[in-house]
C-alpha cells in the first residue's frame, strides 16, 4: 500500500509517499481502507516537526482520526464486520495510567495511508448518509468538546460560555456542543470572518479579540456578570489572561490546547478570591463519539471543512494548515491519491 512516512523530524517536506507492506489485523483489530483523515495542527504538524510534548518514535505514518471501510477483521472481533463504515478514536490502551495511553498516528502508525490497522472497540459506526470527511472531523473534535464542557466544566443550561478560537476545529465544536447543552455562547476569534463562523454555528454574540478588548466586550455582553465557563484551546500569553478575567465567581476554565505558545501568566489572586477553577483535559468516550456522529447525521452538528486533498499532497496540506489561512479543517483522502 501507499503511505506517508516520516523518517526524520522537520518541515513538511520530510514527509514522503512510500510503498510499504499492508498491515494485517491482529487479535481484536480490524483493517480499514481509509477514505478520510484530517490534518491537525498539534497532533500532525507539531509531531512531524519533532516538537510534540511526548516522545514520538520514528519511522511513523501520521494521522490520528481516519475513517473508512472495514476490509478485514482479526481474531476475536465480533462487534465489527467487513463492509462496516467506521471512524477511529485516536487513543487506545489502559485508561488508568498516562504512560499506557497510546495514540494512533503518534505512538502507532496512523491514517495517512491507504489502509490502517485499528483496535476494533475503538471504532464507531458512521451513520448512513454521513460522508467520511464529515465523520472524521466530527468524531475528532465534538466528543472532546462534550468531555470538556459537560463532564469537566459541568456546564448547565442558561450559563454563559466564552469559546476561544471559535472558528477552529475544537472551537467550532465547542460552540455547537455548548448550544446543544443549552448554554448561551460568545464566539471569540481573531478576525471578523472567523467570528462570523461562530455566529453562523449558533453563538449568541461574538467578539474579534484582535480588534477589541476581549474582557471589556464579554463584560458588556453579559451586563457585567462575566461568563460561567471559558472554553480555551489557544494558550496565548496575551489572550489567556484576558479570557480568564471574564470568569464570574465560581467560574470554570477548561482547556485542551496550546498552539498559541502554551505558557501564560495567571492571576492567582483572582483565582482564589473568586473560587475559580482551571481544568486541563483531553479524551472522549465511545458514547460521545456515537452521539456526535448521530447529531451530525441529523443535521444538528456541522463540520467545518476547508478543503479535501489527495494523500499525495500531504506536504502541501501541512503547509496550508501551518499558514493559518483557511477556515475549517483540511482533510486528506487516500482514495484520491
Amino acid at each position: 500500500m501507499k503511505a506517508i512516512m516520516i523518517r526524520e523530524f522537520g518541515p513538511p517536506g520530510v514527509m514522503k509517499l512510500e510503498e510499504v507492506p499492508t498491515p494485517e489485523p491482529g487479535p481484536g483489530e480490524v483493517l480499514i481502507k481509509v477514505h478520510a483523515v484530517s490534518v491537525n495542527r498539534t497532533l500532525d504538524c507539531v509531531v512531524r516537526a519533532g516538537k510534540y510534548a511526548r516522545r514520538v518514535s520514528l519511522p511513523l505514518t501520521p494521522g490520528v482520526d481516519p475513517s473508512g471501510v472495514v476490509v478485514k477483521v482479526g481474531p476475536d472481533v465480533t462487534e465489527r464486520k467487513v463492509g462496516d463504515r467506521v471512524t477511529v478514536q485516536l487513543r487506545f490502551g489502559n485508561e488508568s495510567g498516562a504512560d499506557s495511553i497510546r495514540s494512533l498516528g503518534v505512538h502507532a502508525w496512523g491514517g495517512y495511508a491507504e489502509y490502517v490497522r485499528a483496535v476494533a472497540d475503538r471504532t464507531a459506526i458512521v451513520p448512513d448518509g454521513l460522508d467520511f470527511a464529515t465523520a472524521t472531523v466530527v468524531s475528532r473534535h465534538a466528543p472532546t468538546a462534550f468531555t470538556l464542557l459537560r463532564d469537566r466544566a459541568k456546564l448547565q443550561p442558561g450559563e454563559w460560555v466564552l469559546v476561544m478560537g471559535a472558528a477552529g476545529g475544537l472551537g467550532s465544536a465547542g460552540v455547537q456542543v455548548a448550544k446543544y447543552l443549552g448554554a448561551k455562547v460568545i464566539a471569540a476569534a481573531g478576525a471578523d470572518d472567523r467570528v462570523k463562523v461562530g455566529m453562523d454555528l449558533g453563538a449568541d454574540a461574538g467578539v474579534n479579540y484582535r480588534a477589541k478588548d476581549l474582557t471589556m466586550e464579554v463584560m458588556r455582553v453579559t451586563e457585567g456578570k462575566g461568563v460561567n465557563v471559558v472554553f480555551e484551546n489557544i494558550g496565548d500569553p496575551t489572550l489567556f489572561p484576558k479570557a480568564f478575567a471574564t470568569l464570574a465567581r465560581r467560574g470554570r476554565l477548561v482547556t485542551a490546547g496550546g498552539h498559541g505558545g502554551g505558557t501564560v501568566p495567571l492571576d492567582v489572586n483572582r483565582l482564589y478570591q473568586n473560587h475559580l477553577t482551571i481544568i486541563g483535559a483531553t479524551g472522549e468516550t465511545p458514547e460521545d463519539v456515537s452521539l456526535s456522529l448521530k447529531a451530525a447525521a441529523e443535521g444538528k452538528f456541522k463540520a467545518l471543512i476547508d478543503r479535501i486533498m489527495p494523500l499525495s499532497q500531504a506536504v502541501q496540506a501541512h503547509e496550508w494548515v501551518e499558514s493559518r489561512d483557511g477556515l475549517g479543517k483540511v482533510v486528506l483522502d487516500p482514495t484520491l491519491m
